[in-house]
């Protein structure tokens, strides 16, 4: 395998190839490796001076590759059935045994989240590995100028131009734009005829409305273990007030289900049922207050809870603000005015519409030999290493055919 680097003398002599892949990320070496392996040339190009990039900082460093629990509930998608034969046919279990091969130490973190052992580079450098093993050609730092199709996909770039049977496109969504992130998979589509869905920030920290915000300013740093409901989902975990809304594992989970206007309803109390709390403590002269304090931050009680009641002892509340006060801290409903956009957003929603492709092979129906696999796909995973297998699932699929 060829890497050549901006401004490197190993620029390839070929000029025409089996596959071209645009894009050096995990489904883009994914699938090179596979096609590779069936026997084809492959180029693989992109303008990043080296491969993986998101990869090499996933997980904090520690890349969360895989999970084993991983299967089409975890994925959203306007066609939530299209992931399924990607999936089946390459499982954690194979990703587990690739790693293995590699002699790369894992472990399981927790609900079925798989981590490397040392450092995320460890991928990076299996699929460099594999391209390697499988005769692939991968051009770094090369950028490119436009893509057409006559009888074979040509690609114009700064390293001159080349020429493909098959195109494969395995750009990415648009978050981390400070790994050089762009719409330029979604742009392709739409010069091929295909339909986009509107992409969107995902996994990303919520907005409060601006009386939420004002009224909430002080709980910034706060962290409670909620369960944060969003349409028919909900995710049990962490909640993390910001100085700008919400943050934290269950928001960012519900955030790839939030669409604008759309309200989450927030159990404060997963674990127990307050009121039974409040059947304790019935005939006690302890203000309300207290007795939430005793459950939660300080600063919480007193920006969320009315002051009137907080001050009143429990034995004088009537049962009715009993319950009320119950459904209210079991079931707070809050409407987000937005999210914290691509800047934080550790994923895309939407992209190359599911429909306008083969869910066995990855190809667009229209464009024989134009392929679309990755997070430039409508397929996005929840947080715990799903959206890396989609890539993997999805390069091995089209790796097979292309």
């Amino acid at each position: 395998m060829l890497f050549s680097m901006s401004g490197s003398s190993g620029k390839p002599h070929k000029h025409d190839f089996d596959v071209i892949i645009i894009g050096a990320g995990a489904a883009g070496l994914m699938c090179a490796a596979e096609c590779g392996r069936r026997g084809r040339s492959v180029l693989v190009i992109d303008h990043a001076s080296r491969t993986a990039s998101k990869v090499r900082i996933s997980g904090g460093g520690r890349c969360n590759f895989t999970n084993l629990g991983v299967s089409a509930d975890h994925y959203a998608s306007e066609n939530p059935d299209f992931c399924r034969s990607a999936l089946a046919r390459f499982t954690p279990r194979q990703m587990l045994d690739l790693v293995r091969n590699h002699g790369i130490a894992y472990y399981e973190k927790e609900a079925g989240q798989i981590f490397c052992r040392k450092s995320a580079r460890e991928i990076a450098s299996l699929l460099e590995q594999e391209c390697e093993q499988a005769g692939v050609t991968v051009l770094l730092g090369c950028s490119i100028a436009g893509i057409r199709k006559d009888s074979r996909f040509e690609a114009r770039t700064n390293a001159g131009r080349f020429s493909s049977a098959s195109l494969i496109i395995a750009t990415g969504g648009l978050s981390y734009a400070n790994l050089g992130a762009s719409s330029f998979g979604h742009d392709i589509s739409r010069t091929f005829g295909l339909r986009v869905v509107p992409p969107r920030p995902v996994l990303v920290p919520l907005l409060f409305a601006a009386p939420d915000r004002k009224r909430f300013r002080a709980c910034a740093g706060i962290s409670i273990d909620s369960l944060v409901r969003c349409g028919r989902k909900s995710f049990r975990g962490s909640m993390l007030f910001t100085h700008k809304g919400l943050s934290g594992p269950a928001v960012l989970q519900a955030s790839l289900y939030w669409l604008p206007k759309a309200p989450l309803v927030i159990d404060l109390i997963p674990s127990a049922d307050i009121l039974d709390t409040f059947a304790e403590k019935r005939r006690s002269r302890m203000e309300v207050r207290n007795v939430l304090a005793g459950l939660f931050p300080k600063r919480f009680v007193q920006a969320w809870l009315d002051p009137a009641l907080g001050a009143k002892p429990v034995d004088q509340c009537s049962d009715r603000e009993l319950r009320e006060l119950g459904a209210a801290l079991h079931g707070w409903t809050i409407v987000p005015a937005g999210t914290e956009g691509y800047g934080t957003a550790e994923a895309t929603a939407g992209g190359v519409d599911t429909r306008e492709l083969s869910s066995k092979t990855m190809e667009a129906h229209k464009v024989p030999g134009l392929y679309f696999i990755g997070e430039v796909v409508d397929v996005t995973g929840q947080l715990g290493g799903f959206n890396l297998h989609w890539s993997w699932a999805s390069g091995y699929a089209a790796g097979q055919y292309a």
